[in-house]
């Protein structure tokens, strides 16, 4: 099989040997898989003298069940999610705990997104927020992109913010989403929409470190109210505001419970329903549903397109910014 790597901060196509089936899990020849810029431009930055797989995000059709498989079969279209088992490769051996059926109103480049929508997802169960609330969005990137509309589909009042125009403008489509590209506007808004209260919750989409915003975030919250790291951002809050207001500094993981559980995911050994209700792959799941239901339109994200062969060159444009594209889809 051919798969995608970093090695010495290059983009590379390497062949591997063809998985071979295990119990319990999903043998997937890939159609779609979807470049996480924030993600996957990290990690090439960083393999220095080593080789990192990328991508964690596809969909595909099933072509072998491991023994012990009962509510899959050959030829179903399924999302997955989760790197080491999903990545950039045209063969995917993955657990079942970590894959949802595709729903017949999906088109199978919206659920190579679900990985991404598993990931906000869990974002906003992280804030637990409730019905009416206010969450501030700050980055939109892809991830950021993604989670404005589920909270907007949950009728949260959502207000986003980039400092790029062009990405703020994007989510005006959205009727209910007040987005800006300046901190005063989305100030005003906050201090207006919540009659001068402050946001339930900032959730920080963002990346660096030594960044103003974790400072910044604080005063854009109510008394109680939340900020939760979603980025790759460093923390740096200051006391005296976190005790002013009594703030709650949380930080959500991937996709949900589950993630880099060797149990869960390696061994695809489900946790409770009754227990854990929202595992990663009832989040990959729950993507599945609100595209299906026209509960978000994520049509927006699936106009940049490249065949596998060309994939560096693809990386190139993004590492260079030669393009706003939010992604690009894989298509095999």
């Amino acid at each position: 099989m051919k798969s995608i790597v970093a090695r010495s901060q290059k983009v590379h196509v390497i062949e591997r040997m063809n998985p071979t089936i295990k119990p319990s899990y999903l043998l997937i020849k890939t159609l779609h898989s979807v470049i996480s810029p924030g993600t996957e431009l990290s990690l090439i930055g960083i393999s220095e003298d080593r080789e990192i797989a990328l991508g964690y995000s596809a969909v595909g059709s099933v072509v072998k069940c491991g023994e012990g498989v009962d509510d899959y079969q050959i030829g179903d279209i399924v999302a997955c999610y989760g790197a080491p088992y999903v990545g950039h490769s045209d063969c995917l051996l993955v657990p079942t705990t970590l894959c949802a059926k595709v729903p017949s109103g999906v088109e199978p480049k919206e659920a190579a997104l679900a990985g991404i929508g598993a990931i906000a997802i869990h974002a906003l169960r992280i804030a637990k927020l409730e019905f009416g609330e206010t969450v501030v969005i700050v980055g939109l990137g892809l991830l950021g992109q993604m989670i404005a509309k589920i909270a907007n589909a949950a009728a949260y009042h959502v207000v986003a913010f980039d400092i790029e125009a062009e990405r703020a403008a994007m989510l005006h489509e959205e009727a209910s989403i007040r987005s800006f590209s300046t901190i005063p506007e989305m100030e005003s808004e906050i201090k207006n929409g919540t009659k001068n209260y402050g946001a339930d919750a900032v959730l920080l989409c963002v990346g660096g470190k030594g960044s103003s915003l974790t400072n910044q975030s604080l005063g854009w919250i109510r008394h109680q109210g939340k900020v939760v790291i979603v980025g790759d951002i460093e923390p740096d809050f200051p006391r005296n505001l976190l005790f002013a207001k009594e703030a709650q500094i949380l930080i959500s993981r991937a996709g949900g419970p589950g993630r880099y559980d060797q149990v869960y995911e390696g061994q695809a050994i489900d946790y409770p329903y009754g227990y854990v209700r929202w595992t990663e792959g009832r989040n990959v799941a729950e993507y599945l549903r609100l595209v299906n239901d026209k509960r978000i339109n994520v049509q927006l994200f699936l106009t940049d397109e490249v065949d596998f062969r060309d994939v560096p060159a693809a990386y190139d444009d993004l590492i260079n910014k030669k393009t706003m594209t939010l992604t690009k889809i894989i298509n095999y």
